[in-house]
């Protein structure tokens, strides 16, 4: 059974940073493409980045390009999402997803890639 968590939403003001983690157990965590999606009130759920298993391979929504960042340790089993100069747009619930793959450049930017999801993590960019 593979297990997806997600952790370090809360409340912050605009312009300010957040960063997410999330780990995936169940595998060998390094044999896991790994993705963030956010979903606001009202609206789909939107793809925000991906990092490949390697973690040399990254891939952003234009929304979030140069303000996020995802990056990777597999040491630790974790995935991180670096929030910075954050907008009351960017309010939503972030989901992390992992899909084991094989290749270790693969970038998944597509839900439906995705096997397993986190239950989110709430994010609140207040103005």
């Amino acid at each position: 059974q593979v297990q997806v968590v997600e952790s370090g939403g809360g409340l912050v003001q605009a312009g300010g940073s957040l960063r997410l983690s999330c780990g995936a157990s169940g595998r060998t965590f390094s044999s896991y493409a790994m993705g963030w999606f956010r979903q606001a009130p009202g609206k789909e759920r939107e793809f925000v980045a991906a990092i490949s298993r390697s973690g040399s391979n990254t891939y952003y929504s234009d929304s979030v390009k140069g303000r996020f960042t995802i990056s990777r340790d597999n040491a630790k089993n974790t995935v991180y999402l670096q929030m910075n100069s954050l907008k009351p747009e960017d309010t939503a619930v972030y989901y992390c997803a992992a899909r084991p793959v094989l290749y270790m450049l693969e970038v998944l930017t597509a839900s439906s890639e995705y096997d397993f999801w986190g239950q989110g993590t709430q994010v609140t960019v207040s103005s």
